[in-house]
């Protein structure tokens, strides 16, 4: 492997992501250079778990399993009053907390990233990176990106090519709501438009350069574009820090689509040609 590395290392969430990173890694380095690590927390789904299991006996991969509530409940701990937990019974959990074990998960593979000489390997695709469903220093921390320019329903094709000769990637990986499982009973669709509907809006907003007068005219929900159109704003600063990959698309972040990582006015407002920069300085 270049740069010294001699192994990459996956964190194992029995999520689609993962699943698919985890197959493009055997694919190109061999299952001997491929680490899978499962970090369950309280709120992980016996399922995903057994997906993870699974979909590593499938590509031939050792996996270590590092459960982290201890970590999560020290962590808590020493943040008691300062971060909403959901202990109390009082108020949910907020997303600080849920926040938390994506950052413990990332601490734990960068830890085995540092005493193995590897390399993590980030699992987020673009549909996640454009509109900030993503945590800094948690699962956007790694050394390298094979998804960051491939859209949430590419991930799902890829998924279905990897199968082509058989289940590598397990049916119910494919098959289940995609949930990041940081509280209980969630749905990646309680935060965001169903992925075929953003990923639209996204194709249209970064890839294509249109406005959001020329979204909703294409037949977009104008509320949806909106929200949407914001989100993409708001999480420039996280891209900007996320792991390199590869581009695949006609514009892929931190390459053909440069914008400010701020600005005073909603972009939802801006004038098209003040939106991107291509090619141009940041």
């Amino acid at each position: 492997m270049g740069n010294g590395f001699g192994e990459a290392i996956i964190g194992l969430s029995g999520g689609i992501d993962s699943a698919v990173t985890a197959a493009l890694a055997v694919e190109a380095l061999g299952p001997d250079a491929v680490l899978g690590v499962a970090m369950p927390s309280p709120y992980s789904s016996q399922h995903s778990v057994d997906d993870a299991r699974a979909l590593a006996e499938a590509l031939g991969i050792r996996m270590e399993t590092l459960p982290i509530g201890a970590g999560l409940a020290a962590v808590a701990g020493t943040l008691d009053g300062l971060v909403v937990t959901g202990f109390d019974g009082e108020r949910p959990a907020g997303i600080a907390y849920e926040n938390l074990q994506s950052r413990l998960r990332g601490l734990l593979l960068m830890a085995l990233a540092n005493e193995r000489g590897s390399i993590v390997l980030t699992t987020g695709n673009k549909s996640e990176y454009a509109v900030g469903y993503a945590t800094l220093y948690g699962d956007m921390a790694g050394g390298f990106a094979p998804l960051k320019d491939v859209m949430k329903g590419d991930v799902y094709a890829l998924a279905h090519h990897a199968n082509r000769a058989g289940v590598l990637i397990p049916l119910s990986t494919i098959d289940k709501p995609p949930s990041a499982e940081l509280r209980p009973d969630q749905l990646d669709a309680d935060s965001l438009p169903d992925y075929p509907r953003l990923d639209a809006i996204l194709t249209g907003l970064v890839e294509d350069l249109l406005d959001v007068e020329e979204l909703v005219a294409a037949g977009h929900d104008r509320a949806e574009v909106v929200r949407v159109t914001g989100l993409v704003d708001r999480a420039e600063h996280k891209r900007r820090q996320a792991a390199p990959g590869p581009k695949v698309s006609r514009r892929a972040f931190g390459r053909d689509r440069r914008v400010p990582i701020t600005s005073g006015y909603d972009v939802a407002e801006r004038p098209e040609d003040e939106r991107v920069q291509e090619g141009g300085p940041a």
